[in-house]
């Protein structure tokens, strides 16, 4: 592939994922990046002149076929593990492509070329058994809770050093002797992976997807050094990094490190035992129902919206839209507000919120909708719990302590619609729930939802 054409796919890459940084323009810079992706492949396997293979030409209308049905069947509540997959599906190409330079004999000779390829199998190797780990958790094939392991420490460690030192072993190696220690590295690296993830509890896995993203870029751009392929080198490392940054962003968000992340040491199993110092925001709740929830939101002015995971697994989204549009339509100024880790992957809530047409403009990032929480006449809270838990400003020596809330608790009127009022997946009681300006809507929130649309619709009709 000549030097300018990969210049110019490699900007346009750049360009779109330039636009996927915005909502309003995401979908023409994802087409735009498929589209330099596919244009970059069929124009190496020209170059190569093995385009016309039918081998190849079977392989790619397969991939293409799987990936059409999945992208039709897969749900919006299941789209974080298809991410995950997919993140796996990365790191197994660049561990199988650089196998088969291996035993080819054409990947860059010597030490350099040796432990490059290995490196590259054992991140390809990681983010493989990694994400096949977070999917599961994910599709709840496996527990969401960490899955603790005896001796992790120890276990953890030696799956780190093996695969250094077999990188060690591989130099001097040649044919079937390299394979072989290519394959026992990537044992290793499988094993590694799995040990990482285990541990990672469900609430977590935004963090971990984004994770497993920047290594998948990883292992693409280090196996492009062992083909050779600038073009390669370029997208992995801008995939790497994007996704590392998010990575930073979102363990910021959280106030916590990435290492507590990865042992499970953020989760606290049992209910919380810590005592909550009191908040000049809460009051006992004097009644259980503090305010009548149709009457208040026909009243308002302006009301926020706080989607959770809840929501997700509701799939009360089209509920959430049919009260958004209802109150806009009265003329309440209606927004959302968006907890950065709130779901199960990176932009959860803005993905099924876009999904039901709900405006972009709509859509409010924490520290701009924080401070008009005071001024918001009702805010309402659908399947969201330690992101609009109080007691991350109070209740020193507990999971979320110092982790950024939406300030719900704020408002003048809260109702919210979860399941139940047992602690959020950070193990810490929500003090919210006791507060004397809280109505509650117990169970699922798409049925709450559906019959609070129901109310709101029969008292209008009234009037």
């Amino acid at each position: 592939m000549h030097v300018w054409i990969e210049i110019l796919l490699g900007a346009a890459i750049l360009a779109g994922i330039r636009l996927m940084s915005k909502p309003e323009t995401a979908v023409q810079g994802n087409r735009l990046t498929a589209l330099s992706l596919l244009t970059a492949v069929l124009l190496l396997l020209w170059r190569d002149n093995i385009l016309p293979q039918p081998i190849l030409l079977a392989a790619l209308a397969t991939g293409a076929a799987l990936g059409l049905v999945l992208a039709l069947r897969v749900t919006m509540l299941q789209m974080p593990q298809m991410v995950a997959l997919l993140n796996g599906l990365g790191g197994a190409a660049s561990m199988l492509t650089v196998f088969v330079a291996v035993a080819d004999n054409t990947h860059t000779p010597g030490l350099a070329g040796l432990a490059t390829g290995g490196l590259a199998v054992a991140v390809g190797g990681v983010t493989l058994s990694g994400s096949l780990v977070a999917a599961a958790k994910l599709h709840r094939l496996l527990p969401q809770q960490p899955i603790r392991i005896p001796f992790t420490l120890p276990r953890t460690s030696a799956a780190l050093i093996l695969p250094f030192l077999l990188m060690l072993l591989l130099h001097g190696q040649t044919g079937s002797e390299s394979t072989m220690w290519m394959l026992l590295l990537a044992a290793c690296a499988l094993a590694l992976g799995a040990l990482l993830a285990l541990p990672v509890g469900g609430a977590d896995m935004p963090i971990t997807i984004s994770l497993l993203n920047s290594m998948s870029g990883l292992a693409a751009s280090t196996c492009g050094f062992v083909v050779d392929n600038a073009f390669l080198v370029a997208a992995g490392a801008i995939v790497g990094a994007s996704g590392f940054i998010l990575t930073r962003v979102m363990c910021g968000a959280m106030n916590r490190s990435l290492m507590q992340v990865l042992t499970g040491a953020t989760v606290a199993l049992p209910p919380s035992p810590f005592p909550l110092p009191p908040s000049p925001f809460l009051k006992p709740a004097a009644h259980a129902a503090a305010f009548d929830p149709v009457e208040s939101l026909l009243e308002a002015k302006s009301v926020v919206i706080i989607p959770g995971y809840g929501m997700a697994l509701g799939e009360a989204e089209t509920q959430v839209r049919d009260l958004y549009e209802l109150l806009a339509g009265r003329g309440a100024d209606v927004k959302f507000a968006i907890h950065p880790v709130a779901g199960r992957m990176p932009g959860h809530m803005t993905v099924l919120l876009a999904d039901v047409d709900i405006p972009y403009d709509k859509m409010i990032q924490i520290d701009a909708i924080n401070p008009e929480f005071p001024r918001t006449d009702v805010a309402v809270i659908v399947g969201a719990c330690d992101v609009v838990n109080p007691a991350a400003n109070t209740a020193v020596g507990t999971p979320i302590y110092g982790m950024p809330i939406l300030r719900a608790h704020q408002a003048k009127r809260i109702i919210v619609c979860n399941a139940d009022t047992k602690p959020g997946y950070s193990g810490i009681e929500n003090p919210l729930y006791q507060q004397g300006n809280v109505v509650l809507l117990p169970g699922n929130a798409s049925s709450t939802l559906h019959q609070l649309l129901k109310d709101l619709q029969s008292r209008i009709s009234r009037r």
